[in-house]
């Protein structure tokens, strides 16, 4: 099984993250595009790259040898994250996830004050983490192409096929889990929240800003629109995936707007 794929499409190239050499060959093969950048495993492990996978088995599956090695503050963070992605924030109790763990109450409030702290804490950690995913996606699309059209695509095609990869879909979106219920929290962690939406649109913009200066648009759009225009797409995915028990739902969005970036300016 593929780690990852990533191209352009069609006739431009795919980018493959394969287990090992033999598989590789069978990519090659199947591909029916140009082949570049086929290695062993992602580097630095699924995890690294795909921080979802940890939310995505759920508040009750923490591994036994993970827990004895992972500080008692990443346990509640992590145990935190999925409980909250799965039910809410208000759906999540102190006692679940010190059970999670294993720790006692005191052991919890000896890292979190109250639960609006830990929320602050999760968010932090939720967006730091698309960040690295953000980073590392672009970084390798532009390893690929210099263009800059082409490498915009290159990574829409690569965080499509990540979320095409989470085998029970995308987990949830902490931010739109925030917000959602933003009553509940001060007003410190809603300024967090808007902090990471707009950081998003400036790193979006700025991508979509050297694409506009190499190829004009071709259609009269707002690049701020158009960014946040991803984010749109991801969180709507998330939700109709969901509603629809449909993972494929978020990678078939992403592609389409992937096609209408090309259109926009292509024509």
């Amino acid at each position: 099984m593929t780690y990852g794929v990533a191209g352009a499409g069609g006739s431009e190239l795919v980018v493959l993250f394969c287990k090992n050499s033999e598989e590789t060959k069978k990519i090659r093969a199947l591909a029916g595009a140009p082949v570049v950048g086929a290695v062993g495993a992602a580097p630095g492990g699924r995890n690294r790259l795909y921080p979802w996978y940890s939310s995505a088995k759920g508040i009750g599956a923490m591994d036994v040898d993970k827990t004895r090695k992972t500080p008692a503050r990443a346990q509640l963070l992590e145990a935190a994250e999925a409980a909250v992605l799965a039910k809410g924030f208000s759906g999540t109790s102190i006692d679940e996830l010190i059970a999670a763990v294993g720790i006692s109450k005191s052991g919890f409030f000896y890292h979190f004050r109250d639960k609006t702290e830990l929320a602050k804490a999760l968010l932090v950690r939720y967006v730091e983490q698309d960040d690295r995913v953000f980073d590392d996606v672009f970084a390798r699309a532009d390893a690929l192409s210099e263009d800059p059209l082409h490498s915009f695509l290159i990574a829409l095609k690569m965080l499509a096929q990540i979320f095409e990869d989470l085998p029970n879909g995308h987990p949830g979106c902490m931010v739109a889990s925030i917000c959602y219920h933003d009553q509940l929290f001060d007003r410190e962690v809603r300024e967090i929240n808007q902090r990471a939406v707009l950081s998003w649109r400036r790193r979006f913009r700025e991508r979509l800003e050297r694409v506009a200066a190499a190829y004009p648009p071709k259609l009269d759009v707002d690049l701020d629109d158009v960014a946040d225009m991803l984010s749109v797409i991801a969180d709507g995915g998330i939700i109709l995936s969901k509603v629809t028990a449909d993972p494929k739902t978020l990678p078939r969005q992403l592609l389409l707007y992937r096609d209408f970036i090309r259109l926009v300016f292509q024509g």
